[in-house]
């Protein structure tokens, strides 16, 4: 008795009727879904944080320019040079930081105010591996100068 050559399309239909390969198709595409969610997540988030990037240095950059605006106006009115309030300039900054929900430091040298502002953005899509929040920070600096009339 001959044995009969099987054709690839023959041994394709005996596999499936033996049910080798039931299921393959779904571990591929369940990755397949995993990876492509996980890409969504950092472009969509990562927009996001770019977007919380910017808010971040311009929260900075306005906290510095208020407290480079509390100068000693005495000293200023008797002629003398531009001098900022130390205690009223680094208060004024931290305030303007806390109330846009930020949090950040402020400090001030000379007629300088530097401010580092750290804000921290929710995650949208990320939240469900367990990254809840991605933080960013931006520092601002602002120098009391006198202007020409």
């Amino acid at each position: 008795m001959k044995r009969r050559a099987r054709t690839p399309s023959s041994q394709v239909r005996a596999r499936m009727a033996g049910g080798g390969d039931r299921g393959q198709a779904t571990a591929f595409v369940v990755g397949v879904f995993a990876a492509l969610w996980l890409f969504a997540g950092i472009v969509i988030d990562g927009g996001l944080a770019l977007a919380g990037k910017a808010r971040a240095l311009d929260v900075a950059q306005e906290a510095a320019r208020t407290g480079a605006q509390q100068i000693d106006v005495g000293q200023l009115r008797s002629g003398g040079d531009v001098r900022l309030v130390r205690d009223k300039a680094a208060a004024a900054a931290r305030t303007y930081i806390g109330s846009t929900g930020d949090s950040g430091t402020a400090s001030v040298s000379g007629n300088a105010v530097s401010v580092r502002v750290t804000h921290r953005q929710r995650t949208q899509i990320l939240q469900l591996i367990g990254l809840r929040t991605l933080s960013v920070h931006a520092s601002g600096t602002a120098r009391a100068e006198r202007g020409t009339p």
